[in-house]
């Protein structure tokens, strides 16, 4: 789970490569802002350190935002059992599932930092793919490809594959084990208590002192 969740956060790894010579075109152009606007919140010395957990993250969140499409993400992840959906459930389970990919987003993406990323190109598989590596500085590049698709003539995230595994395709797997053994109310409320143990409070980071003698 935590290493296809880890996908997401290549879009945030310091350091970005030139493209190569396939890459460039609509869905690149879009993806690289997004990537230049983390790499700004990771090195911008206002924002680093425990006591700025909070602001950092928040800061990272609104980055995630812009450049994922959370509604068709949702969608995707609970496939078949949206269309059971009411139109409020829907709208629920879209702000779950947002918190739930932010928060183990962040989590997990700041030990990343320091790592470069190169974006090789573009297929049009399932739509069109941003083709991207990590080059780690230790051991083997490792594939990471960002399916994208238009909503409102933008080009934004739906899906991310991390060595060919697909993170809406691991979320599914999960959601429509526990709605066929339990219940879709089971679901939201297992997302919601891991939302829980995840979410930043503004205090996140912030040590108290013991008292003086």
């Amino acid at each position: 789970m935590k290493t296809v969740i880890a996908a997401w956060l290549v879009v945030a790894l310091v350091g970005v490569l030139p493209a190569g010579a396939g890459a460039g075109g609509g869905a690149t152009d879009e993806l690289r802002p997004a990537i230049d606007k983390v790499l700004r919140i990771l090195d911008d010395p206002a924002l680093k350190g425990e006591a700025k957990t909070h602001e950092r993250r928040a800061a990272l969140r609104g980055v995630m935002e812009s450049a994922i499409d959370f509604p068709e993400a949702s969608r995707r992840a609970l496939a078949a059992h949206w269309r059971a959906r009411t139109e409020a459930e829907r709208e629920e389970f879209v702000g779950i599932f947002k918190d739930l990919v932010t928060y183990s987003y962040i989590r997990l993406m700041e030990p990343y930092a320091g790592e470069t990323v190169q974006i090789v190109g573009e297929s049009p598989v399932n739509g069109t793919t941003v083709l991207t590596r990590i080059q780690r500085r230790q051991g083997e590049p490792v594939p990471i490809d960002y399916r994208m698709h238009v909503r409102a003539s933008r080009w934004l995230i739906c899906d991310v594959l991390m060595e060919g595994v697909s993170l809406v395709g691991n979320y599914r797997a999960q959601f429509h084990s526990i709605i066929q053994t339990s219940s879709y109310e089971e679901l939201v409320r297992r997302m919601r208590a891991r939302v829980a143990e995840l979410r930043p409070t503004p205090a996140a980071g912030i040590r108290t002192l013991p008292p003086r003698g």
